[in-house]
């Protein structure tokens, strides 16, 4: 899933994925919190959440490509299961349970009994088919389609040659069969995609535009009016969640365009949750405190870093010269001073990236990538090398960014890098709608663009951004070894054979440098002194369900 900027509160660390708790403290008096900590007091119910985002791509899950979007959607649809917040292990969501045959093949969903959409309608297995084969379905440009393509039937409608998807079948209103192309072990992961949820048809058919503006979904929060675009998205409880009922009463998605102006709402006590502008981060600690890892009881606002189970990187622009030479790419890759950026810009608290693997996957490898290193007498070399001695010769580029985030900051620092090199480089920033839209045509030289986990599998960084053909790969990069290489991986169903099948294919790509991989990325947020049991996942996500507000 792509991101922006992100940063969390009070992190721990389970199953090594970082994550965010916050306001620990507020739990059931005769229940263990974990945290060796007496609880506080009895969760106050009611109250609304007043959150920072900058405005989606999309809210319809249909397309829930990115961070902000993702962000609304998984508040409002829940797919077949979903994840602990805390560990990441997969639980029942509209599914209660599932199971796979021998070889991972055919999977079996039984959905809750009793769940309906927020305007009443029953939750069927039927739903889940036609939101699928929405995604599936090229006439709708689908960014995360892709998730699907395991699915018999799914490359015959990419193809235009099948209006369904045959591999997904609704036995009865309680039950999804999935018939696969392949052995997918992961497979149970995937089906964990905010994007992946139940959709209902008639209201989807009678008015689509307007469910873009206000989707009707089945999740624990339900839209209270349509999307004011660049101002607010307000969602409140759904009172006939099949669920756990929501301790808080909504939640005050705020859209604005910059951090800064952000930030100055949240210390104005207009936001409960919120970046730390770039070249704060020390000075935002030092004020309200920092926590190490493990569970906290709150005291008053806090900020805390962590990692992040995502990668912060520039895409290459593969099928443009000079950019389809792995020479340059490597050279230009030698040249970002990662360190300088993350010392510069974020005091330290991210880590330099070595590959495209985050280091709280399993698959992760030291060095994976060798050019991902800070050198400028090899990025000099290489440019030689390539036919371009002191930069003679290669043509005036631009670096693409998204504004109002601290991109332009990053990318600045680079940019001094490359002139150092003789390179003609200017920036070129764009807001974050048109940004993806200007990336997934090709238009553009290098750009900015960042990875954070849909499900916290290696193939989701590797196979979803590199294998030819797919929806994410930007960079246009293609090589058959790794494709094949791909495919095998996914067929793999010995967990440890795939994670080293991962490891050699992440290795393979970096050979290629299609992307620089810049730093792994380390939650950057603050949240009030209201917040209480309010956790912040790896995957960038908030857990609006256990959060509760001191009143």
């Amino acid at each position: 899933m792509s991101d922006r900027f992100r940063k969390g509160l009070a992190i721990v660390l389970a199953l090594a994925l970082a994550l965010t708790v916050f306001g620990i403290g507020g739990c059931q008096p005769d229940e263990d919190d974990g945290t060796g900590e007496e609880p506080t007091g009895d969760v106050q119910k009611g109250g609304t959440f007043a959150y920072y985002i900058t405005e989606p791509a999309f809210i319809d899950p249909y397309n829930a490509q990115e961070s902000e979007g993702t962000q609304v959607v998984q508040a409002v649809f829940d797919s077949l299961v979903t994840f602990d917040p805390l560990t990441l292990e997969i639980l029942p969501a509209a599914a209660e349970s599932w199971e796979a045959n021998a070889d991972a093949t055919v999977w079996t969903f039984t959905l809750v009994e009793g769940a309906t959409f927020h305007n009443g309608d029953p939750v069927t297995a039927a739903d889940f088919k036609y939101a699928w084969e929405r995604i599936a379905n090229p006439d709708n440009a689908s960014e995360i389609s892709y998730h699907l393509a395991p699915i018999k039937g799914f490359d015959e409608m990419q193809a235009g040659e099948a209006t369904e998807l045959s591999g997904v079948v609704a036995v009865d209103e309680r039950t999804l069969e999935v018939t696969l192309n392949y052995p997918y072990g992961d497979f149970e992961y995937v089906v964990g995609h905010p994007g992946l949820a139940p959709v209902p048809q008639a209201a989807v058919e009678a008015d689509a535009e307007g469910f873009a503006e206000m989707p009707i979904g089945n999740g624990p929060f339900k839209l209270a009016e349509p999307w004011a675009h660049n101002q607010y998205i307000k969602v409140v409880k759904n009172d006939d969640y099949y669920g756990d009922e929501p301790n808080i009463d909504g939640v005050d998605f705020k859209i604005f365009q910059d951090e800064d102006t952000a930030f100055l709402e949240f210390e104005a006590g207009n936001l409960d949750f919120t970046h730390i502008p770039s070249g704060q981060i020390a000075q935002v600690i030092e004020q309200y405190g920092e926590s190490d890892d493990g569970f906290t009881v709150a005291e008053g606002k806090q900020a805390v870093t962590g990692l992040e189970m995502a990668v912060y990187y520039y895409a290459l622009n593969t099928k443009k010269a000079p950019f389809d030479d792995p020479k340059v790419r490597q050279a230009l890759s030698y040249a970002c001073p990662r360190q300088k950026i993350i010392d510069t810009l974020f005091d330290g608290i991210r880590q330099p990236a070595d590959g495209m693997v985050p280091p709280n996957l399993s698959a992760y490898e030291a060095g994976a990538w060798p050019a991902s290193v800070d050198d400028m007498d090899m990025a000099a070399q290489l440019l030689e090398e390539a036919g371009y001695p002191g930069g003679e010769g290669f043509p005036a580029f631009t670096i693409a960014v998204n504004s109002g985030v601290g991109h332009e900051d990053i990318a600045q620092i680079f940019l001094d890098n490359l002139t150092q090199l003789g390179l003609e480089v200017t920036l070129e920033p764009r807001e974050w709608a048109q940004h993806i839209d200007a990336l997934q045509n090709g238009e553009y030289d290098i750009a900015r663009f960042g990875w954070i986990a849909d499900y916290p599998t290696a193939d989701n960084f590797l196979y979803s951004l590199f294998i030819t053909d797919g929806s994410d790969n930007i960079t246009f990069y293609s090589n058959p070894d790794v494709d094949a290489a791909l495919t095998e991986a996914r067929q793999e169903t010995d967990e440890d054979a795939r994670i080293a099948q991962y490891k050699e294919i992440n290795k393979m790509i970096g050979a290629d440098q299609p992307v620089i991989p810049v730093m792994y990325y380390s939650h950057i947020h603050v949240g009030s002194d209201r917040i209480r049991d309010g956790i912040y996942n790896a995957q960038g996500l908030f857990n609006f369900e256990s959060v509760w507000l001191a009143q």
